[in-house]
């Protein structure tokens, strides 16, 4: 069964993580992403270890699937390598700061002339427009410029980034959005268009409840920990060997809770009658909770409160991810052969479709694997290809 983009080629002139990321979605819907890295380094991702030999964890983490070229966009012939690659495309990824497309003769208006039905997307910190447009952006500076940090970690505690690139991530995710639907839009138009997708535009987007507290009611939240502003209980607790997580904010549920606690009447107590009440009484709550926990283990606590109808879990380190029967029943890790690196393992595509299904496609390219290939089937010789070697173009 072809995949849901198997007719779609997109052109891939990203870097570092949120566009490699969007691109390698798109891969895992059976698009045929092509990948341009400068010569002769490429990604500036293949300098982010774990390194296996030789070949770089984290470019290896998100660029599985694609065919890779690499291109001088600097020389005449390099560009033109590109047109013709911009003329067969159906989506243009790039994300340079604004201004570099431009500069190298591709920005949308100049795509668009040579192929009017492309879809083209720029993803960047701050986006095309705005006083921070010249900004440069990496994830943890747009977790901060975002508010993201200023309510992660423990009350009192000093500023903490969240644990993955949620900045960077954040806007992998939207882009891919964009350009489905920019691609639905073709569909019924036969337009292309531009996207432009600012990694701070993602972030505040996905402010939600934080923001709401401020602009509704006057409220610059703070860190919680791992509690929620509204609800409760709805946190990580502490047992007698470890910590695991804990969501009653459900009337039914905290009932549910206190039976199986043998504080039933808690749950009856005006302070804890509703979820309202519980976030405004949580201190007092937790000091109920907290002192029953820690006289049972993680494991206990889990069973009795899942069969109680609790939602409860443990709090995984990335081993016990891997090992879990959820994951591996769900296909979540995947092992494919590179090259150079072996057998590698890599996180699955979470898409499960039952009539287009969506699965990793091949490993990440090494260097510059698929350029002979793709030049060809541009229409190139080989003694053109070997002029573009020798010249350093390719």
């Amino acid at each position: 069964m072809r995949g849901m983009l198997s007719d779609i080629l997109v052109v891939d002139l990203t870097r570092h993580l949120a566009g490699p990321f969007c691109t390698m979605i798109l891969s895992d819907m059976g698009a045929n992403v092509i990948k341009i890295e400068m010569p002769p380094d490429g990604d500036d991702s293949r300098a982010g270890g774990p390194f296996i030999k030789g070949e770089a964890g984290y470019f290896l983490s998100i660029n599985r699937g694609k065919k890779g070229i690499t291109l001088d966009l600097k020389t005449e012939e390099g560009k033109e390598i590109l047109r013709r690659l911009i003329e067969k495309g159906d989506v243009l990824i790039e994300s340079f700061r604004p201004g570099v497309m431009e500069r190298l003769g591709f920005a949308y208006e100049e795509v668009a002339k040579m192929n009017p039905c492309i879809i083209y997307a720029s993803l960047t910190g701050f986006g095309q427009y705005g006083p921070f447009r010249e900004k440069g952006a990496y994830d943890v500076v747009i977790q901060g410029y975002g508010g993201t940090i200023s309510i992660t970690g423990n009350p009192g505690g000093e500023p903490v980034r969240v644990g993955f690139s949620i900045g960077d991530i954040a806007a992998s995710l939207y882009t891919t959005i964009a350009v489905l639907g920019a691609l639905h839009v073709r569909d019924q138009t036969g337009k292309g268009q531009y996207l432009d997708i600012a990694m701070l535009d993602c972030q505040v987007a996905l402010l939600e409840n934080a923001l709401m507290r401020y602009t509704i009611a006057g409220e610059i939240p703070q860190p919680l920990g791992t509690k929620h502003p509204a609800l409760a209980p709805f946190q990580v607790y502490q047992a007698m060997d470890g910590y695991f997580t804990v969501c009653a904010p459900h009337d039914k549920q905290f009932d549910a809770l206190c039976q199986v606690l043998g504080i039933g009447d808690v749950s009856k107590e005006n302070r804890f009658a509703s979820n309202r009440l519980r976030v405004e009484n949580l201190e007092e709550l937790n000091t109920i909770l907290c002192g029953i926990f820690k006289q049972n283990t993680r494991a206990y606590w889990i069973d009795v409160l899942e069969k109680a109808g609790v939602p409860a879990g443990p709090i995984n380190n990335m081993k016990e991810v891997v090992d879990s029967p959820q994951i591996k029943a769900r296909e979540m890790i995947v092992q494919v052969e590179h090259p150079i690196a072996g057998k590698i393992r890599l996180a699955g595509c979470p898409i499960k479709a039952s009539l287009t299904p969506c699965s990793v496609q091949g490993p990440p390219p090494v260097l510059g694997q698929d350029t002979e290939r793709v030049l060809k089937l541009l229409g190139y010789t080989e003694d053109q290809i070997a002029y573009f070697r020798h010249k350093k173009i390719v």
